[in-house]
């Protein structure tokens, strides 16, 4: 199975669930899905927005990224984010003595699956939903999209793109224990031995603690940043 560095798809994925465009859908998860595909791709069309409006399908994904740009920018920036993340990183502290991985890096990716693990748990999105928008969308829109951010290594992308809808690996987020995975595959890019079977154990038992405290207002800041969205 392939392994996505995911951080939220799922969260970005809730701000739209009811859009009828698949090519807004992919635009609000694109620039995560570029980074997944080669981290040294730097893409920012927002900042040329006039090579993108001749046609809808291009607009349409553009759309879709700054959508992205905008929650990621009022969920970082919002104290319900740093609150939980301070929570988490004090739990993660003792747990990860013997491990190269920063808490607070662990705290922050932590809390945003969490909050994926939880929007699925109580049905709040539709993770087929999710993929059947991703599976509509127009590849020469998306590739024009791709040129148009300097990207001409389409086949690369899409490569990752095709893998990344047949794997269908966010559905594995039903699971806890699949949290911790994740977050162990992600550590693994940054440091070569990051856990230790008991770092891993240990991690788990702490995400299923904190799933708790996470669970009891965890909706507030998907109010919160949908009453703020343009």
């Amino acid at each position: 199975m392939a392994i996505f560095t995911s951080m939220n798809f799922l969260s970005h994925f809730y701000f739209d669930r009811n859009t009828p465009n698949a090519n807004i859908v992919l635009g609000t998860i694109l620039p995560d899905l570029l980074k997944n595909a080669n981290k040294n791709w730097n893409a920012h069309p927002q900042k040329h927005s006039e090579l993108f409006e001749s046609k809808s399908g291009l607009s349409q994904l553009l759309k879709g990224w700054k959508r992205h740009l905008e929650v990621d920018l009022i969920f970082h920036s919002s104290s319900f984010f740093n609150e939980k993340m301070q929570e988490l990183k004090l739990l993660l502290v003792p747990i990860l003595k013997e491990s190269p991985v920063r808490p607070s890096f662990l705290a922050h990716i932590g809390v945003e699956l969490l909050l994926d693990h939880l929007l699925i748990e109580h049905q709040k999105i539709n993770i087929n939903s999710f993929y059947d928008n991703l599976e509509q969308i127009n590849k020469n829109d998306l590739t024009n999209f791709l040129f148009k951010c300097n990207i001409g290594e389409t086949d690369q992308f899409f490569k990752f793109f095709n893998s990344f809808k047949s794997s269908r690996y966010l559905l594995s987020y039903q699971k806890l224990e699949n949290i911790s995975y994740a977050l162990q595959r992600i550590c693994m890019r940054l440091w070569e031995h990051p856990f230790t079977e008991k770092n891993t154990y240990d991690l788990t038992s702490v995400l299923e603690f904190y799933k708790i405290q996470l669970e009891v207002d965890f909706m507030v800041i998907f109010e919160e940043i949908e009453s703020r969205l343009n």
